[in-house]
């Protein structure tokens, strides 16, 4: 047996040196290009074996494209390119510049905005800037594609301090996770290792080490556990460039060992005493984590366009790591009954899902749902019972029609996210996605939340309408947010009162239009917010009256060019 795993290993090896395949991947804040490639999957005109579960794409491997960043064969061309050229015996490397991108985003009077990598909450302008390179030869590749962020971090007025003993229930939550209201007191420039890895990528198959952003999960806009909300973070990686073809189905998978970090950012009035209590709890130190996580999707032969898949996530600080099954946890760790005490199980903080994603070519429809836990210490007669306690979940669909005029679309997308909790039991435990009462940085890389961008406890309703033709689109969508809707019904429990929500409505314009090889994407959007941090001063003459309510325009614009 070990002999027949050796000779299947070297054929393997062997077969990757003289296969004529790069391991570049598509970054996933490449303005509109990921979005094209999955409108192309719902036309028929790439295969449809990828389940988008687990990103980023690797489109010559997974879609037979002429390089990672030539989704349609018309973006690059060897024989003419001043740069980029196959080289070495028998044309085995491949050297590629990778985008050229530059991304400003304006907010006029409140920080706003998710799924932006590297960006940060900022009142005023920042801006992205990401250029590098991609060489591979044989089996070995390497990818550097650094970014900058140099964002403007003007002073707002945040979490109203007349909210009195309101900041001190606020707090039970901000002591539980790094999200701070504003990144520091002035300007602010960062500098990112971005969407970088080098890999070895024998077949199918790929390992290495990374910082680019990751997405899994098939939902559009909100992914329960991880998404490019936060910047990338140091990982190892053992991944599938495309789905693997058995006598059963396709399979798709990726196991990742990551690095994350915390910020030290003074939260709003963590100075605050009220009734001789502190509201803030200082965190530790050094809150370096480690992340393990695990995907695996599954595409039967016998549903065509049918992909199903499980994902979870182990997550726990450096310092408290000292056994193998730390590193190494099998579907989440430890899994004995909730409420027997097991200090190992509470110092890790785990999330599971499972995700199905429909699609139809010839229908150019896709349907997708996942649904996740937040902890997973429960027997499976509890879970039959109430699966609702510490759940979340997205379902989302997304429709092209067909217009008279010849590759002209209409196209139709809605998507529904729930994190918030409808379990009393649930809400006064702080069972809260994404806080965690050991892990005190809660589920998050340098500030930001690695999950559904809009923070612990959302809820989220997504609609959007565009014209499509080919690369080309220009639409409109309509969002509403309801933050931390766990914040309050652990606050306003007592009072019952639902004028305090604290709600987005955002409705807003959008284009993706090619220019050559100039892609541009810009979105403006109008954020009508009501009751921000759920203030509302309560008149004794009127029941209906407004809340601290504000107005927020968002621009973003975004560059990148592809040189031929």
């Amino acid at each position: 047996m070990k002999t027949f795993i050796k000779i299947n290993f070297l054929v393997l090896l062997i077969f990757s040196v003289f296969e004529e395949m790069s391991a570049q991947t598509l970054p996933l804040n490449t303005p509109g290009m990921e979005e094209y490639l999955r409108r192309k999957q719902l036309l028929g005109d790439v295969n449809a074996n990828s389940s988008f579960s687990i990103r980023p794409l690797y489109p010559a491997q997974a879609f037979d494209r002429y390089t990672g960043l030539d989704l349609d064969s018309t973006f690059h061309d060897f024989d003419i390119s001043p740069v980029n050229r196959k080289f070495g015996k028998n044309q085995q490397g491949t050297f590629l510049l990778m985008p050229m991108t530059i991304t400003s985003q304006y907010n006029s009077d409140l920080p706003f905005g998710q799924n932006d990598g590297s960006m940060i909450p900022n009142k005023g302008m920042q801006t992205l800037y990401s250029l590098g390179f991609f060489a591979s030869y044989g089996i070995f590749s390497v990818q550097i594609q650094p970014e900058l962020i140099v964002a403007e971090n003007k002073e707002f007025i945040g979490f109203p301090i007349e909210h009195q003993s309101t900041i001190l229930y606020y707090y039970e939550y901000l002591n539980r996770i790094d999200m701070p209201e504003r990144f520091g007191n002035s300007r602010y420039r960062k500098f990112h290792p971005g969407q970088s890895s080098i890999r070895i990528n024998p077949g199918a198959f790929s390992i290495g080490l990374s910082t680019e952003n990751l997405w899994w999960g098939p939902a559009k806009r909100s992914s329960l556990i991880l998404s490019n909300n936060a910047p990338g973070f140091a990982h190892l990686t053992f991944n599938t460039r495309k789905p693997v073809k058995t006598s059963i189905g396709h399979f798709e998978g990726q196991i990742i060992a990551g690095h994350l970090t915390s910020t030290n950012y003074d939260l709003p009035h963590q100075d605050y005493i009220f009734q001789q209590n502190t509201v803030y709890i200082p965190k530790r130190e050094n809150g370096d984590r480690y992340l393990s996580g695990l995907i695996l999707t599954y595409q039967p032969k016998w549903v065509p366009g049918l992909s199903l898949g499980y994902a979870s996530t182990n997550h726990m600080y450096r310092a408290d790591m000292d056994e193998l099954k730390d590193y190494l946890p099998v579907f989440n760790g430890e899994k004995k009954f909730g409420r027997v005490e097991n200090e190992k199980r509470d110092q890790r903080q785990q999330f599971s899902s499972g995700f199905f994603r429909w699609m139809s070519p010839e229908g150019h429809f896709e349907f997708y749902g996942e649904y996740g836990t937040n902890g997973n210490s429960r027997r499976l007669m509890d879970f039959l019972v109430t699966p609702e306690r510490n759940r979340g979940f997205t379902f989302g669909f997304s429709n092209m029609f067909p217009l008279k005029k010849q590759d002209q679309y209409i196209q139709l997308s809605a998507e529904m996210t729930q994190t918030g909790q409808t379990i009393r039991e649930s809400i006064r435990n702080l069972d809260t996605w994404y806080i965690h009462d050991y892990i005190r940085q809660g589920y998050t890389h340098q500030g930001q939340v690695l999950g559904m961008g809009y923070g612990p406890a959302a809820n989220v309703n997504w609609l959007e309408v565009s014209w499509v033709k080919n690369y080309n689109r220009i639409g409109f969508q309509f969002e509403r947010i309801v933050y931390n809707n766990d914040f309050y019904y652990f606050r306003m429990e007592t009072s019952k009162d639902w004028r305090n929500k604290y709600i987005d409505l955002v409705p807003g314009l959008f284009a993706d239009w090619r220019f050559g090889n100039l892609l541009l994407s810009g979105s403006l959007q109008y954020v009508n917010t009501l009751n921000y941090k759920w203030y509302l001063e309560n008149d004794p003459d009127f029941y209906f009256v407004p809340g601290d309510d504000r107005k927020n325009v968002v621009g973003k614009i975004g560059l990148s060019y592809i040189l031929k």
